[in-house]
């Protein structure tokens, strides 16, 4: 079995949960006490680059494996971040 409709689907998913956290941080005014906010933004960029870089591979087949390792590495430096933007949040908030 392919992983790249696991990642597609992962990074959906994550990529929406970025939007709630930025959302909330918002709403709740605490987007200008901290990094937390930005920080997410850049996950987002990420999760939004390894759904463009994994469906790019699903529809070659992933005839192109650079594709696949690009899809991977923005997934996982997304999922990185998007931790260290939730430890801002815990720490600072």
């Amino acid at each position: 079995m392919h992983p790249l409709p696991n990642i597609l689907n992962a990074a959906s998913n994550l990529l929406g949960i970025c939007f709630v956290i930025i959302g909330a941080l918002k709403l709740a005014n605490a987007n200008s006490r901290s990094y937390a906010d930005e920080t997410t933004w850049v996950a987002a960029a990420f999760f939004l680059f390894s759904i463009i870089a994994s469906y790019g591979a699903i529809r070659s087949n992933a005839a192109r494996r650079w594709l696949t390792l690009v899809a991977d590495a923005a997934f996982f430096s997304a999922v990185a971040l998007l931790s260290v933007a939730m430890l801002i949040a815990a720490i600072v908030l």
